[in-house]
Order: structure tokens, then C-alpha cells, then sequence
């Protein structure tokens, strides 16, 4: 299990835009690592939406976002172009990273039963340690609410 106060495991995933980029990548600066179910689904779009308009705002905070989903790269270009995301999206097909930051949980839908994302956020510092960690994660205000612990926490 992963906790607060951890250095956030490193990784190496795909992004939207064609290389591969590594969370050490980032050092220096305050990244905030969302994972999310599925790329065009209405939650999903909701938040990365949400991200989007508050982007400028963390830049302003020295914080960079990346999304992780499970989605191919190909499905989060798609993504990232039909709603002009700003940020990249890295693509676990393997689910290795998805494992590691422990957001796999069992979920029902529609009475089945399967292993899913679930909604989380990891607030990490220019140092690598995870100093917030959001599981469960309501999309309403929780872009605001990932801000404001940044611009209280590490400015």
C-alpha cells in the first residue's frame, strides 16, 4: 500500500503525444498524477475538463498534471483532441502503474462484477514524496479542492 509521505514509485508510460515520459521527469516541480477509469465517459470528460480549465492555474503553482488510465495511447489522443486537454495522458495498458499506486479495486456495474480504476489523486512534490492522497474521488470539485491543497501546502 502506498501512503502519504512515500516517494511516489517512478514509471515510464506512454503519453498522448507520441514518447514515453517518467514521473522523474518532473522533478522540480509539483505534479498531480490523476488515474481515471475510461478515456470519453461522462465522469471521466467531467474531470479532465475540470483539469483543463483550472490548468493555468497549477502551471501557476509550479504543478504539471498527468492522467493515467488504462486506455491505449491512440484512445487518449483521440481524448485529448476532442476536448483540447492541455495536459498529457499516460497510457498503463499493463496496468503496472495502476498496481503499484494501488487505485486497481473490484467494482460492480450494471450487476457485473470486474477489477476497475478507481478515481484517485496523488499530489506529489519537486522533492518525488506524495504529500496528499485523494482515493475515492468525487469528480464535483475535486479539481478546486486538489488546487487549493497545493496553494496552501507547497507555495
Amino acid at each position: 500500500m502506498i501512503n502519504e509521505g512515500d516517494i511516489a514509485p517512478d514509471f515510464t508510460l506512454l503519453s498522448n503525444k507520441g514518447p514515453e515520459v517518467s514521473l522523474s521527469d518532473f522533478r522540480g516541480k509539483n505534479v498531480v498524477l490523476y488515474f481515471y477509469p475510461k478515456d470519453n465517459t461522462p465522469g471521466c470528460t467531467t474531470e479532465a475538463c475540470d483539469f483543463r480549465d483550472a490548468h493555468q492555474h497549477f502551471a501557476d503553482v509550479n504543478a504539471v498534471i498527468l492522467g493515467v488510465s488504462r486506455d491505449n495511447a491512440a484512445s487518449h489522443r483521440k481524448f485529448v483532441d476532442k476536448y483540447d486537454l492541455p495536459f498529457l495522458l499516460l497510457s498503463d495498458t499493463e496496468e503496472t502503474v495502476c498496481k503499484e499506486y494501488d487505485v486497481l479495486k473490484e467494482k460492480t456495474m450494471f450487476g457485473k462484477t470486474g477489477v476497475g480504476i478507481e478515481r484517485s489523486t496523488f499530489i506529489i512534490d519537486g522533492e518525488g514524496k506524495i504529500v496528499k492522497i485523494f482515493r475515492k474521488v468525487k469528480v464535483k470539485d475535486h479539481v478546486a479542492e486538489a488546487l487549493s491543497y497545493i496553494k496552501e501546502n507547497l507555495t
